[in-house]
């Protein structure tokens, strides 16, 4: 039986979602939670991994077993065996032929800014602050260069292990809610790095250090140390995994994670 699941989960106390001897993942506390619910030995494979202290909202996640469990077993039991900071939000079962990782025709990411003069008590380790007024338009405009099949070596990581920078941005929307400004990105798939890049990029322009035009240098150039810093961790979430409708699968609307506080 393949089951999938839908997990959500606060990324700052982990080395990311992958498996490491040395380190805490979310990897690791969801396989040995399902693996005591199962009572046999549990691997997941996931949707898009995500790096250390990044978050998700929609993350996917399939296993394969031998268990008979009802639904709420997979969510509401499994949840007992987690820490506070990782949920299962949703279980069912699925075809043999859905795969969470290559069953994906896209991921969407969303990256929230907290912008005013004074950091917020309650959001640290959940959003990224930004003292400087930003100009939330001029981001977007910017940011429309990178819709479309480019090459995205500007806005890769220098150990990115990827065949090759070639990636698909499907649309990106930069937008203001009160004191928060969201970068909402969905792609066939994202360089390691890419999103936390293109947003740090993204930031110079919003204080008005760079134009929007920079961005097609940028593509141009194909050079890393050309583009801005990588924005911190803190402020990225994994909002969706988008797959072909006979799959059937759930999707977190962003209208209801206009902001998780």
């Amino acid at each position: 039986m393949r089951i999938a699941l839908g997990v959500e989960y606060q990324g700052g106390a982990y080395c990311g979602w992958q498996y490491q001897d040395h380190c805490d993942s979310v990897q690791k506390y969801l396989q040995s939670a399902l693996s005591f619910i199962a009572d046999e030995p549990i691997e997941v494979h996931c949707a898009g991994r995500t790096d250390t202290g990044v978050h998700a909202i929609g993350q996917v996640v399939h296993f394969e077993t031998k268990s008979t469990r009802l639904g709420r077993a997979w969510v509401q039991g499994t949840n007992t065996k987690l820490p506070y900071d990782i949920r299962v939000a949703w279980a069912r079962t699925v075809s043999d032929d859905f795969h969470a990782r290559f069953s994906a025709v896209a991921r969407q990411y969303r990256y929230v800014i907290f912008n005013r003069p004074v950091h917020s008590a309650v959001l640290s380790g959940r959003v990224t602050w930004e003292r400087l007024p930003l100009d939330e338009m001029a981001m977007h405009k910017a940011a429309q260069t990178l819709v479309g099949e480019h090459d995205f070596s500007s806005f890769r990581a220098a150990g990115c292990q990827a065949n090759h920078a070639i990636r698909e941005v499907q649309s990106v929307q930069v937008s203001r809610h009160d004191d928060f400004v969201f970068v909402d990105i969905q792609a066939n798939a994202f360089l390691h790095h890419m999103v936390r890049n293109i947003v740090g990029t993204l930031l110079e322009v919003g204080r008005g250090e760079k134009q929007g035009e920079w961005l097609q240098t940028l593509l141009d150039k194909q050079d890393r140390t050309q583009a801005g810093v990588t924005a911190p961790a803190e402020g990225l979430y994994f909002v969706n995994a988008i797959y072909p409708d006979k799959f059937d699968m759930p999707k977190t609307e962003l209208d209801a994670v206009l902001w998780q506080g």
